[in-house]
């Protein structure tokens, strides 16, 4: 369930019993012709639908992520990384005062990385949270079903082009475009690799059928929700 549909009452209730919650993260960056939201609408979507059958909280998503590399984009914003650390240890800090002690961060998007390095560090400094970093479309079984539709796919194409990404006035293009190469790109500064992307696709088709993105879609529901549901340390040990 989502937090905005809770009071403080019915939270202080719920931790009489449970002490999971889930923090999304995502990024505002630019997806080509999908909106410039797409990782945070995933990540959110996706930790909602995973923890709802649970009756387990999760927390509105942390749109801003790490996303230098493409700030020529316009619309694109990029946190400096000790400010999206600095806000997530304040997180972490807030939901551990409420009594919450099992979190589950669902992040959407790669540049977040160093959320996963901290997690290490906070779960150090205060012993007693367990704390699990899932990069929703990294799992074995989302990787899986995704290669078994498409062995090419990369940022802002088929694998992000949900309904629920895509934008009315938008249409993807047909066809497919080739892979970038990734080595450059990376090399790239943000003006160059905006010159280099065009549209900012990666590289394999713009979109599949609805058909198929809805069985991979709930592939990724299922392996986030299996990680609320595995077991999890003592945090009194």
């Amino acid at each position: 369930m989502r937090i905005a549909d809770m009071n403080w009452m019915q939270v202080e209730k719920y931790l009489a019993d449970d002490d999971r919650c889930v923090l999304p993260v995502g990024s505002v960056e630019q997806h080509a012709q999908l909106s410039l939201c797409v990782d945070a609408i995933l990540s959110e979507r996706v930790a909602v639908e995973a923890a709802e059958p649970l009756g387990i909280p999760v927390y509105p998503c942390m749109p801003f992520g790490l996303a230098p590399y493409f700030s020529a984009f316009p619309g694109t914003i990029s946190l400096r990384i000790e400010t999206l650390l600095g806000v997530f240890r304040d997180m972490i800090t807030s939901v551990r005062r409420s009594g919450f002690r099992r979190v589950l961060i669902v992040n959407g998007h790669g540049g977040n990385a160093p959320v996963a390095a901290l997690a290490k560090e906070l779960m150090a400094d205060m012993p007693d949270m367990s704390i699990k970093y899932h990069p929703w479309w990294a799992g074995p079984k989302i990787v899986a079903a995704m290669e078994a539709v498409d062995p090419v796919g990369s940022h802002a194409s088929w694998t992000e082009n949900f309904p629920w990404t895509r934008l009315a006035n938008a249409p993807a293009p047909k066809g497919e475009k080739a892979l970038v190469d990734h080595d450059v790109i990376d090399i790239a500064n943000p003006i160059a690799a905006k010159q280099m992307l065009g549209d900012g696709n990666f590289g394999g088709a713009w979109q599949k059928p609805d058909a198929t993105m809805m069985e991979i879609w709930e592939t990724a529901v299922l392996e986030t929700r299996a990680l609320l549901e595995a077991p999890w340390p003592d945090s009194n040990a």
